[in-house]
């Protein structure tokens, strides 16, 4: 049995993580000398470890709390990417989201339901990554450049990331877009937590490995 609570690691451990994404691709080299490569993955996975974030007992505490509600592997999580947690793919991007960060989708006069998706790049190398956890009340959308009202003009669930236009689908051709903060859906890696008073006072850090999922795909 899987599971996912909307709880949130602990922030102040999880802005002095180290890690990010990774990707999944076979590498053949040819009697040529050349390269074959092919993707594995159709997308991005995130790993972590938040070990580096424990400065304090406090902090390892607020960790080994976390971990026995979890039940280890078992449950997921939100977690909040310290290097990525904003709709802006621009470098250095911060601040508060603005509703023409990237694109959300073009209107159809019949789809009234938009999911959530943070673009890195453009044109044909664009990747474009679903994201199922914004953060609440975070989120603001603009059509055609204007941007909407929360709770009037549409609704977006923190907990899937989808956008719901109230009062009727966009016209066909309405240009859609979002900006919102977001936590990304993890559980730990591990189903035992090692831990010791040396980690805070003799500067032993414990590894506390975290691995992004996919909640709205798992039973």
């Amino acid at each position: 049995m899987t599971g996912f609570v909307e709880d949130r690691f602990p922030l102040g451990v999880a802005f002095g993580a180290s890690g990010g994404p990774q990707w999944r691709t076979d590498v053949v080299t040819l009697a040529s000398g050349a390269e074959a490569r092919n993707a594995r993955w159709a997308g991005s996975r995130r790993r972590y470890d938040a070990g580096s974030g424990i400065r304090s007992l406090s902090d390892l505490q607020a960790v080994a709390l976390f971990f026995e509600r979890m039940r280890g592997r078992l449950t997921g999580f939100r977690f909040r990417d310290p290097f990525d947690h904003l709709s802006s793919a621009a470098p250095g991007a911060g601040g508060d989201p603005n509703a023409l960060d990237g694109p959300l989708g073009i209107g159809d006069g019949a789809t009234d339901v938009f999911a959530l998706v943070k673009t890195y790049g453009s044109g044909a190398q664009a990747y474009v990554r679903r994201i199922a956890k914004p953060v609440a009340g975070s989120v603001r959308i603009a059509r055609d450049g204007v941007e909407l009202a929360d709770g009037s003009d549409f609704t977006c669930d923190s907990a899937t990331g989808l956008v719901t236009f109230l009062g009727g689908a966009p016209a066909p051709g309405a240009v859609l877009t979002a900006g919102f903060r977001f936590d990304v859906p993890v559980r730990f890696d591990i189903d035992r937590l090692d831990m010791s008073l040396t980690h805070v006072r003799a500067g032993r850090v414990p590894t506390i490995p975290l691995v992004e999922i996919d909640p709205l795909t798992e039973a």
